[in-house]
């Protein structure tokens, strides 16, 4: 794929690494529920080996590993692998996971093996594929890295609801100070439509923070595509996966596969 058709977001990825627990309530609590679901999801599929081919912070990694797969964690930020590190350090799975910076396209030129049972993207990663042979591409590079019955999950923001109205403004969380001195943050987003085609969406991620009357405000931009439903599961069956399944869970689409035998 044409370099320059990639929709590069590594510099976003590294400015949040330090920032990305204050999109959460309590990150300790998600890191928990991510563990049963993907347990839930996994469970009779005779998983062993999985490839988390977005890791972001490690949420879904360090699950995996408490439950005791052999997980490969890739990411494409630096930032964000040195951050999955450290807390794979502190919740003392580090030896069951094992570190790769790639994105979705060089996956097979990174990673050796191809005998994975399941392959996951969460966190939203796979909408930053814009085009159709992004797409394709990253669909590709599963279906080779999977054994014969091996098992693809991609959960994404479902975009389908927010087509029509296009709306803006998405408020995030407030974060009190524990200490009078620790200044009052604040995040939110605002979306920028873009008709494409295809269809994209510029996320602008705000931070805002301060105390009394005075307070700052950073904003960090990155791109996705607003995909929907519907074209996941054409990609899907386009890539020869079958079996596919789509679930709700929460504020994300989760779409389920299976490689042929």
């Amino acid at each position: 794929m044409n370099e320059e058709s990639k929709n590069t977001t590594n510099e976003f990825y590294d400015a949040v690494a330090d920032d990305y627990h204050l999109w959460y309530r309590d990150w300790q609590s998600t890191l928990e529920r991510e563990g049963l679901q993907l347990r839930s999801w996994l469970r009779g599929r005779n998983v062993s080996r999985v490839l988390d081919a977005s890791c972001g912070p490690g949420t879904q990694s360090i699950a995996l590993a408490q439950l005791g797969y052999e997980v490969t964690a890739a990411d494409p930020s630096q930032g964000m692998l040195e951050r999955a590190r450290r807390h794979a350090q502190e919740y003392k799975v580090e030896d069951r996971i094992t570190f790769v910076q790639s994105d979705f396209s060089n996956l097979v030129r990174t990673i050796e093996r191809d005998d994975f049972d399941a392959i996951l993207t969460k966190g939203n990663a796979f909408p930053h594929l814009i085009t159709d042979e992004a797409i394709e591409e990253a669909l590709q590079n599963f279906y080779r890295l999977l054994r014969p019955g091996g098992t693809v999950i991609i959960g994404f923001q479902d975009f389908e609801p927010f087509v029509e109205d296009r709306p803006r403004f998405f408020p995030g969380r407030v974060h009190d100070p524990e200490l009078a001195q620790d200044p009052q943050i604040i995040t939110f987003d605002i979306w920028d439509w873009d008709d494409g085609p295809p269809l994209t969406v510029t996320v602008n991620n705000f931070i805002v923070s301060g105390r009394g009357e005075k307070y700052q405000a950073v904003r960090r931009p990155v791109i996705y595509r607003a995909l929907t439903t519907v074209e996941a599961q054409v990609a899907l069956l386009e890539a020869n996966f079958v079996d596919i399944q789509s679930i709700r869970d929460r504020l994300e689409l989760v779409m389920i596969a299976t490689k042929p035998t």
